[in-house]
């Protein structure tokens, strides 16, 4: 063969190497945004259930023939009435062909419908959190929200409060997060420093309120629930907050992901660029205390940062971008919390440490693969 005729022959091969690999990373865009779009039509509809299962309570405007009287008596929508019913016949024939006794009850559907929409928001601001090396504020929220908890109980004991002990807790994690960036922007010491005061001092403060109102407190919790996680404490308030506070976190992060996006590599050209760093992040830590105090039903105190952290960790073995990572942990998420229900389920066993074992389980496997590949030192790109 000729020297030109090989030269041929390697620019051919070259040529088809660089097609085989323009064609295997578009496909993997397209399984990613399929993924992700799947996610978004699954989210779409634990929203439409828990909004059903508000509107069934409310006077109705339309009428069900043959219904009118049976839902009149008990103030419940027909319509509503009748389509919430069959989700939960729906969930009788899960259950009989699962041999489970627990999707006909509509606990379960609002603990998996928070559980769906948690492991969509908390790996989407996870991601930021992860990049800025902000993971530990996580865990101090969700501490913060347990004394939240704590406030409410008091509250409810002293004057009767009866509203939700989870909007107290939201109030008080939000004001922990403005605190703890107002101190981490305020303040000489090192940046994780005031985190790890607050993450202390608050989770001190619930344990210490919690004990000193057990004498008199007739309000009945379970406080083992809201540290360790269970299905039993998700509510169906606290299923429709989940759903409110998901659908504004999604919105914000969709119409400000430049923004933020630019904050997280290069805090200081965003300043240079006149953006509003100091505003942008206390958003993000605003929206960190929203997602925490919704994942706190399902997970726990002492396990909810771990949602935050570990499908952004293991998306970040395989990724080759800072998209596909949001993308990637956004999926990871899901199959964590659906194979964290399932084994949860299947063992009867908390929620929130099955959720986080699956979730090492896949982190490990993006070890194995990110070795595999070889890709264990290649460098992130910003986009």
């Amino acid at each position: 063969m000729s020297r030109s005729d090989e030269r041929a022959a390697e620019s051919t091969a070259v040529a088809e190497s660089a097609r085989y690999r323009r064609e295997s990373v578009d496909l993997r865009r397209t399984l990613e945004v399929v993924g992700v779009s799947l996610v978004g039509v699954l989210g779409a509809l634990m929203i439409g259930f828990v909004a059903l299962d508000w509107i069934r309570h409310y006077p109705y405007a339309g009428t069900v023939p043959g219904l009118e009287t049976l839902y009149a008596v008990t103030q419940i929508d027909p319509a509503a009435g009748v389509l919430f019913e069959q989700v939960l016949i729906a969930g009788m024939w899960v259950d009989h062909f699962l041999g489970t006794n627990v999707f006909q009850h509509a606990f379960m559907w609002r603990s998996i419908a928070t559980g769906v929409l948690v492991g969509i928001v908390a790996p989407l601001v996870g991601t930021y959190l992860v990049h800025r090396q902000m993971a530990l504020i996580g865990e101090t929220l969700a501490h913060t929200a347990f004394a939240g908890v704590a406030i409410g109980l008091l509250v409810t004991a002293v004057i009767g409060f009866d509203g939700s002990l989870l909007f107290v807790a939201l109030v008080v994690s939000i004001l922990g997060a403005l605190a703890v960036q107002w101190l981490s922007e305020r303040t000489s010491t090192f940046g994780d420093v005031p985190i790890a005061i607050m993450l202390a001092g608050s989770f001190a403060v619930g344990t210490l309120l919690i004990s000193w109102g057990r004498g008199f407190m007739s309000v009945a919790i379970d406080i083992e629930g809201f540290l360790f996680g269970s299905l039993a404490v998700v509510t169906a308030d606290g299923a429709r907050m989940m759903a409110v506070l998901s659908v504004a976190v999604v919105a914000i992060v969709a119409y400000t992901y430049k923004q933020l996006l630019f904050i997280t590599f290069d805090e200081q050209a965003a300043r240079v660029a006149q953006l509003n760093v100091s505003g942008y992040n206390t958003l993000l830590v605003v929206m960190t205390a929203v997602v925490v105090v919704g994942a706190m039903q399902v997970l726990g105190v002492i396990l909810v940062a771990g949602m935050l952290v570990i499908p952004v960790a293991a998306a970040s073995q395989v990724a080759r971008s800072f998209r596909e990572t949001l993308y990637l942990s956004i999926l990871i998420g899901q199959a964590s919390i659906l194979g964290g229900f399932a084994f949860a389920i299947g063992l009867s066993l908390p929620s929130g440490g099955s959720i986080i074992v699956v979730a090492i389980l896949f982190y490990l496997l993006s070890i194995a693969l990110s070795i595999l590949s070889d890709r264990s030192s290649a460098a992130i790109s910003m986009h």
